[in-house]
């Protein structure tokens, strides 16, 4: 199986294959973390209901939560306008950052200066 050949038409991958694809908690609109996807991650999370991301570290797919049990359940997923960026709305059990965190964006807010 692959991913539907309609959806990867209109798919707007970079150079590597990938499209960035951002975590939303679907209740709240919390932005939860980014990661990157290729046919073969979107077409396991549209078909399983877990996200599944490409590592590009690793060079391996993961399923979030499947080593931490910060399991994301797939509610909805939705590309942009341009089809270059995945939004995958989830139910985050647990923190969806690596740090444990909720999300990967706790780690500090930059200051706004205005001049």
């Amino acid at each position: 199986m692959s991913l539907d050949p309609e959806i990867a038409a209109r798919l707007k991958r970079s150079p590597d294959g990938l499209v960035p694809a951002i975590a939303q908690q679907y209740d709240t609109g919390e932005v939860l973390m980014l990661a990157w996807m290729d046919d073969e991650a979107l077409h396991r999370t549209l078909t399983t209901g877990r996200a599944t991301y490409w590592s590009r570290s690793r060079q391996e797919y993961w399923v979030k939560g499947a080593s931490s049990g910060n399991v994301q359940h797939v509610k909805s997923v939705a590309l942009d306008c341009d089809a270059d960026t995945v939004l995958v709305q989830v139910d985050q059990l647990g923190g969806a950052c690596h740090t444990g965190d909720r999300t990967c964006f706790d780690a500090g807010r930059l200051e706004i200066t205005l001049g």
